[in-house]
């Protein structure tokens, strides 16, 4: 197996790039702070971090402040393994010759 062959295509979109690196280094963030932080639409981020949930590497958290929705979201511990084993992959291939 060569070194392209463990990049994680979960993690070859620029947005879900971005959300992943968010997420690594905060607890939860919101939707409007990630939307935000990543300059991207709703349903770019809506459908993008379904994705990520669905390949259990985010956690969403739905709730109500008032009476207002809010969405936040996290890293999984597997999430940040396979993060993790991504960006190693991707400096691998980035040093080979």
């Amino acid at each position: 197996m060569g070194i392209i062959d463990k990049l994680n295509k979960d993690f070859e979109s620029r947005v879900r790039l971005g959300i992943m690196s968010v997420l690594m280094v905060n607890d939860w963030i919101d939707f409007t702070e990630m939307k935000s932080l990543l300059d991207i639409t709703d349903g770019n981020l809506a459908s993008h971090s379904s994705a990520l949930e669905k390949s259990e590497y985010i956690e969403v958290k739905k709730e109500f402040v008032g009476k207002k929705p809010k969405t936040s979201y996290r890293v999984t511990n597997m999430g940040r393994t396979a993060f993790v084993s991504h960006l190693n992959s991707l400096e691998k291939l980035i040093k080979s010759k």
